[in-house]
């Protein structure tokens, strides 16, 4: 008998603990033909049979995460554990499923500052970006202290009236930039960074391309100053 299924028993036996459930996580099953999906379960359907054979009940058996709730039915078992794809995150975006998913977070601010440049005007710290024709951009009040990605500079896009605008020069701190062209706009407009993708506007996904990340990373690091609103089912 395994040492830890033995001190379970002997432990429960003496009224000192009660097992309420037997779980494990699975590495792999963000690729679904990985082969260590298929050993980790018949290893967690073994650790079941041994504590039946110890005479102990393992309560709610639960070993799929995100990923494998939605592509692995045989580890389903008593509970799933969705995680971020309760948030209409992908677990990969190159996965196909049946269960479709809808981002259900937006993220949004307000345009701070609208001016003209000139052409050959620098924009941000280290002159990262500069305009190469007269154009308008726009201060936006979010940056790296908000969580959002420094990686993101000069390759990301927000929606800013109803089109998409990229961001241009080094993510601030405190702040970043974008560049509107020739549109009209005006300090108090509302921008998205990103949301379902409904309207136009990024998705989370696409900041993490543009930062070379996840979209995990992209929507657990925004930071406290951020207001949280729950907006109810749609």
């Amino acid at each position: 008998m395994d040492r830890a299924v033995a001190a379970a028993a002997a432990a429960q036996a003496a009224g000192r603990i009660e097992i309420t459930g037997t779980w494990s996580h699975l590495a792999c099953a963000d690729e679904p033909a990985h082969p260590a999906n298929d050993l980790q379960e018949q290893a967690f359907r073994a650790a079941l049979d041994e504590l039946s054979a110890a005479g102990l009940e393992p309560g709610l058996r639960h070993l799929s995460n995100r990923a494998a709730t939605l592509t692995r039915p045989s580890a389903h078992f008593d509970l799933v554990r969705p995680g971020i794809a309760s948030y209409g995150i992908r677990p990969d975006p190159a996965m196909t499923y049946s269960t479709s998913l809808t981002p259900v977070m937006t993220l949004r601010s307000r345009l701070a500052q609208v001016k003209r440049i000139p052409a050959g005007s620098g924009v941000s710290y280290g002159w990262t970006w500069t305009a190469p024709r007269d154009t308008t951009v726009a201060d936006v009040p979010l940056g790296y202290g908000d969580g959002v990605a420094v990686a993101a500079s000069n390759r990301a896009q927000v929606l800013v009236g109803g089109e998409r605008a990229p961001v241009v020069g080094r993510i601030c701190m405190d702040q970043l930039v974008v560049d509107l062209g020739e549109r009209q706009a005006s300090r108090g407009d509302t921008v998205v960074l990103f949301g379902p993708g409904d309207s136009g506007e990024p998705t989370a996904q696409d900041w993490a391309d543009a930062s070379g990340t996840i979209a995990y990373e992209v929507v657990t690091r925004l930071g406290d100053r951020i207001v949280r609103t729950y907006q109810g089912e749609r």
